[in-house]
């Protein structure tokens, strides 16, 4: 039985992923001012906007945020944690609930940065062409992260900024977003 609570739970995090990862693309490319005339960057805009359309009449932009996809993130987290505690025969406590799906939200997005980074940084190794659509929306998304450290950590040639903000993110998720998890999975059980 555990077999197949397995391979639903992995299912359930393949679907919920798929899905946060378009609203995470829309927030990110909002967000970095990726080109919009990108093919990639159009699909996600036309996915993702009769979704984003109603809520943001009522949750605008925060700055250069799109609150409404962020939200969306994080109830797409949310629901994913009540099928999976419901595949397990168990329903937490909401406060729990909620901190988790924070938890999930912000680790979602750090390891979306660092699959990113370590993408582009691949693409700009096979000297790929950097009018691709995938290379111009990837570097436009990793380029806010980068510019800070960006010429600062070269060795040899080669810009070491990726793997600095790559163990940045990682760290992030080892000291922020694990404690977070564990509170909302204590909350949530009533431990």
């Amino acid at each position: 039985m555990s077999y197949l609570v397995n391979a639903l739970s992995f299912l359930i995090e393949l679907a919920f992923g798929a899905a946060a990862a378009l609203f995470v693309l829309r927030l990110l490319a909002e967000a970095s001012r990726a080109d919009f005339h990108n093919p990639l960057s159009q699909f996600v805009y036309r996915t993702t906007n009769p979704v984003l359309a109603p809520i943001r009449r009522v949750l605008p932009n925060w700055r250069r945020v799109n609150l409404a996809a962020l939200l969306l993130v994080w109830l797409l987290m949310l629901i994913k944690r009540i099928v999976l505690f419901a595949l397990l025969g168990m329903f937490p406590h909401i406060l729990g609930l909620a901190l988790l799906s924070v938890a999930d939200t912000l680790d979602f997005i750090a390891m979306f940065y660092v699959v990113l980074i370590f993408v582009w940084s691949l693409m700009s190794l096979f000297q790929v062409e950097h009018y691709h659509p995938v290379y111009r929306l990837a570097g436009a998304l990793v380029d806010p992260l980068l510019r800070p450290l960006r010429g600062r950590l070269v060795a040899g040639g080669l810009d070491f900024a990726p793997w600095a903000v790559m163990i940045v993110l990682i760290l992030a998720r080892l000291l922020v977003v694990s404690p977070l998890t564990d509170l909302g999975a204590r909350l949530a059980l009533g431990v």
